[in-house]
């Protein structure tokens, strides 16, 4: 029997203001930008998140059991749904009764936390893991650190952390010879499970699908499932991770996107040897075929699947250093809105921003930037991070005067 693993990232930062300038720094504490978050978050809402749970609803009821999918909702998107549009969460809280979808752990922040502070790291998780059990009546088994970002490390942290199951790239530097479409273990691991996303027919779906000059346009679910149908015999699990954002937001409806997704799993039921699995089932139905070693970070972001799409260049390393410096003058405030306010700076896309990798994947860095440079990213960053530094000193100073 070989299994599809759906699984969905949903993740939307909190935004700052493009024009919070040097002048404000001691005179304004408002950062975000309140008419783009709540724009974005219900523009994507109804290009993609309830028309899609809507559609996932329709197919797990039509399928009675045997369709299923998974998703991670960082602890930032969620605040948004609860602020913007509550009934986006009432759609995954229908998703989630049915008993066929997973909710995966990850940072509350969507953050790079634990390549800087392990501790920040336990705390975001645990944060998340709350929402996660608050709304979805589950408590997460599998866990997916933010973008992938995966190593020996991560996975040994995770493990003690008492997860099960863990998400990561496929990257050719990891598996050399070997095929993702099988489940593995961390390298020194024995209660830990490694599922690695199949990067092709992934980014057939994520990045391909409307694509016209590609040679397989266009994507039929008919075609697509005889490319997984053809793994019968190499493989035990393909593993489809994306952005859910591909459905109606990357991908336009009239793509034909929805079109596709409903079809499919009827395409791929119809070989009687395939089936589809929650991430934390895998290991009811496969035992870990080796272990893998992954010494070094790799990502699912870029044609490098590294972390340079967050970390190397000057704007980034400086932004990131001084941001994660404070954390103990941060925490030491005990005043849980600066603490959130710190830790929504933590998040990844901010760096993600200030990428000047402008050659291979530079389209897709664009795509994502709302601002015109990444140095206009680095600049109003550092505004934001100085007068909340400002800001808290103050505080101190005027506790030690009181």
């Amino acid at each position: 029997m070989v299994s599809l693993i759906f699984y969905f990232q949903v993740h939307q930062p909190f935004r700052l203001r493009k024009n919070y300038s040097f002048f404000d720094i001691g005179n304004n504490h408002f950062y975000e930008d309140e008419d783009a978050n709540r724009s974005i978050l219900n523009k994507v809402a109804d290009k993609c998140y309830i028309p899609t749970n809507l559609m996932l609803l329709d197919l797990i009821r039509q399928y009675k059991g045997k369709f299923k999918v998974a998703f991670s909702i960082s602890g930032v998107a969620i605040e948004q749904f609860e602020k913007y549009n509550p009934y986006v969460l009432e759609t995954f809280q229908q998703l989630a009764e049915t008993g066929q979808v997973e909710f995966i752990a990850e940072t509350y922040y969507h953050s790079l936390s634990f390549l800087f502070s392990k501790e920040e790291f336990k705390e975001q998780v645990n944060l998340q893991k709350e929402k996660v059990e608050y709304y979805f009546k589950q408590t997460p088994t599998t866990f997916r650190n933010t973008e992938l970002i995966y190593n020996n490390e991560l996975a040994h942290f995770v493990e003690s952390l008492g997860f099960t199951t863990i998400l990561a790239e496929g990257a050719n530097q990891v598996l050399g010879w070997r095929s993702p479409n099988f489940l593995y273990q961390p390298v020194g691991s024995y209660k830990l499970n490694l599922l690695l996303k199949n990067y092709k027919l992934s980014d057939d779906i994520a990045f391909r699908f409307s694509n016209s000059g590609w040679e397989e346009f266009p994507l039929t679910a008919e075609k697509y499932a005889n490319w997984v149908h053809a793994t019968a015999g190499n493989g035990e699990v393909i593993n489809l991770f994306m952005d859910y954002e591909t459905f109606g937001e990357h991908q336009w409806a009239d793509t034909g996107i929805f079109d596709f997704m409903r079809a499919l799993p009827g395409e791929i039921l119809k070989h009687p040897d395939f089936q589809f699995l929650m991430p934390k089932e895998a290991s009811q139905y496969y035992t870990p075929l080796s272990q893998i070693d992954t010494p070094f970070f790799v990502s699912w972001a870029d044609l490098e699947r590294d972390l340079t799409a967050w970390l190397g260049n000057s704007l980034q390393d400086s932004a990131i250093e001084k941001v994660y410096e404070i954390e103990n003058l941060v925490k030491s405030t005990a005043d849980p809105e600066l603490i959130h306010t710190w830790r929504k700076l933590l998040t990844s896309d901010h760096f993600y921003y200030m990428c000047t990798k402008w050659f291979s994947d530079g389209d897709v860095h664009k795509y994502f930037n709302p601002y015109e440079t990444p140095y206009d990213a680095f600049v109003i960053y550092s505004n934001v991070l100085n007068d909340l530094i400002g800001t808290i000193k103050q505080k101190q100073t005027k506790a030690v005067v009181e």
